[in-house]
């Protein structure tokens, strides 16, 4: 169906640790690609406080406690992830098999977001659950910002994934056109597509001509609104998602103030926090 061949999904622990995997699964498996699950653990011996001056002997032992808890929480980890490959339906493979998905993990020590910055970067697209209530993490932001790739983000609880309706938000900045554009295989498969855009950057519907044309060289028959929006950001983009009953709502990540804004010209904390709704979006 489409071209990709690898995504990238960086894990901590927190809530929701079976329903992240299981969204990101869902997606791989929906593309046929092979889903690299990042673990960023840290080093047990950061944990010892430097300060207290502890004699070796008891050093060597708190070391030894630690390490072995990090073993059983990856076991812990590990044992989640094979049920739930198990039940999405996805093999367990340390890389890429052709016309299948396939997914594996691998485990890295060090500062979450700065490993993510770092390894993101050899995929296709990075998939990225959204942060706790809504609020960006240094290592969201990182996945987002950072990896120089096209970003699926998705629900902490995705229980379906598709993309046969798709709605873009549209704003006329840079990121909102790269994102359409690093989206076009996926809208080129669309059984619809519908984009909305606000009185705030598009005056008329001749203004939205270029992007509908754009999308027809691709044999993409878009459908179009302007709307009005309200005073929280986000909120008019995931309404029209929502009433629309879309399965994937294309938008662009602003870049001159980080993550911190979105479609629409304002915070992203609305979006993260209320959407049902996987996002495919483009830094």
């Amino acid at each position: 169906m489409m071209n990709f061949k690898k995504m990238f999904f960086p894990i901590g622990g927190g809530d929701e640790l079976k329903e992240r995997l299981y969204g990101a699964m869902l997606v791989a498996e929906y593309f046929k690609v092979h889903l690299e699950i990042f673990k960023c653990e840290s080093n047990p011996n950061s944990r010892i406080p430097i300060h207290m001056n502890l004699p070796k002997k008891i050093e060597k032992e708190i070391s030894a406690v630690l390490e072995t808890q990090k073993i059983e929480e990856f076991k812990s980890f590990y044992e989640i992830f094979t049920k739930t490959s198990e039940e999405v339906g996805i093999q367990i493979s340390d890389s890429f098999v052709e016309n299948k998905s396939s997914v594996c993990v691998k485990s890295k020590e060090g500062f979450r977001s700065t490993l993510v910055e770092e390894y993101s970067k050899y995929c296709d697209i990075v998939i990225a659950a959204a942060p706790p209530s809504g609020v960006s993490t240094a290592t969201f932001e990182a996945a987002v910002l950072k990896s120089g790739k096209a970003v699926i983000m998705i629900p902490r609880v995705l229980k379906k994934f598709d993309t046969k309706t798709i709605i873009i938000g549209w704003n006329n900045s840079v990121e909102a056109s790269r994102s359409v554009t690093s989206s076009i295989e996926i809208l080129k498969e669309a059984d619809k597509v519908h984009i909305v855009s606000s009185h705030e950057y598009t005056q008329d519907d001749a203004k939205l001509d270029n992007l509908i044309q754009y999308l027809k060289h691709h044999h993409i028959d878009a459908s179009h609104e302007i709307t009005e929006t309200t005073n929280i950001a986000g909120e008019t983009l995931l309404n029209a998602a929502l009433n629309g009953n879309f399965d994937l709502i294309v938008a662009g990540a602003y870049g001159h103030k980080g993550f911190k804004e979105l479609m629409f010209g304002g915070g992203t904390k609305f979006l993260l926090e209320n959407s049902s709704l996987p996002v495919f979006m483009s830094h």
